[in-house]
């Protein structure tokens, strides 16, 4: 099996990545444009831990790990078709998993354009390779954000999600509606995975843990919106990673409800309020947070919350990592990579 991975220098691709070349019978091709939206250096001591070397990479050359022979990286833009169609013309691909994305809720109110560019135009790029080299399973990434002010919860798949109130909500809403088109009409076998508020080792520094675990430590003030009213469904990266793997075999079929497209939540069904991973935390960091509080930021939700039910039923889909044990992962991690 020949595995396309895109976002592979990114939080969940690098882990689908390290999971993967550590399976039997699996080639893996990941790429990723190594954008400086947040610091390149942990992007790439992410591509180290998978052998590949910064002084390696070049760009649209691919470069082949001195750990796995089955892995091989190449630096490329989803948003360039060109170079997209050439990847896919040379290597054949099975599998594509698309975590290829400009991501960021706030960002995206200030910098529009880069959104559609990476997101829209960049993912019907990958619609289109999927469709003429007659991918097996295209499987990417959505988000939860794409539910809005869901006063409903948990969130199922079956709810309304046709009032995003962010930029990157509309642009996540727009992959699903982009790739069921091309479900239909190219017979494309699809997965939309709406993942939840995710976190663990090699998290995103923009990200609420890692922007609070950074300001905990340097005992600086941390913003803590809507005065701590919000809740999230923290789900640490492995069960996530673990989830997707798992979705690989799992194609949708012409006898689905929607035929040849699939949708799935991901998260923990568990949320946790904002002030109690704040605490846990300070728990495992060993200080307290300095707190300042502010209203709701613009494009934020008060609360996210999973219902997974109908992954459970796909694939027994159980997350086994509770939000204590994840943040201490990702806390021993932190402190080491300060220490880098």
């Amino acid at each position: 099996m020949k595995i396309l991975i895109t976002g592979s220098a990114g939080f969940i691709g690098f882990h689908l990545v390290e999971k993967l070349v550590k399976t039997a019978n699996v080639d893996i091709v990941g790429i990723d444009n190594i954008n400086d939206y947040y610091d390149v250096n942990l992007k790439y001591a992410r591509l180290q831990q998978t052998g590949i070397r910064k002084e390696d990479i070049h760009p649209d050359k691919p470069v082949q790990s001195i750990l796995y022979p089955n892995y091989t990286f190449c630096q490329a833009d989803i948003s360039d078709y060109s170079i997209l169609y050439t990847i896919f013309e040379k290597n054949q691909f099975d599998i594509v998993i698309n975590m290829a994305a400009q991501a960021g809720v706030r960002y995206s109110i200030e910098h529009p354009a880069t959104y559609i560019q990476s997101n829209v135009v960049g993912f019907t790029n990958i619609l289109e390779c999927c469709r003429h080299f007659h991918i097996k399973h295209l499987i990417y990434a959505s988000s939860s954000s794409v539910y809005g002010v869901n006063n409903q919860v948990p969130f199922s798949e079956d709810d309304n999600t046709d009032y995003p109130v962010s930029l990157y909500a509309a642009t996540k809403k727009s992959n699903e509606l982009l790739a069921h088109a091309y479900s239909h009409l190219f017979q494309l076998p699809a997965t939309g995975v709406r993942l939840f508020t995710v976190y663990g080792p090699w998290g995103r520094p923009d990200m609420a843990p890692m922007l609070f675990a950074e300001a905990i430590t340097a005992n600086q003030p941390i913003k803590v919106f809507n005065h701590g009213e919000m809740s999230r469904d923290f789900t640490y990266v492995n069960d996530i990673a673990n989830g997707i793997i798992s979705l690989i075999e799992q194609a949708p079929d012409q006898q689905t409800t929607h035929p040849f497209f699939q949708i799935f939540n991901i998260g923990h069904s568990e949320p946790v309020e904002l002030m109690q991973f704040i605490s846990t935390l300070e728990n495992c960091i060993g200080r307290k947070a300095n707190l300042e509080m502010y209203p709701m930021q613009p494009g934020d939700v008060p609360v996210t919350y999973a219902d997974t039910g109908k992954l459970k039923q796909k694939i027994n889909y159980k997350p086994q990592t509770s939000v204590e044990d994840g943040v201490s992962e990702f806390i021993k991690w932190f402190k080491l990579w300060k220490n880098t």
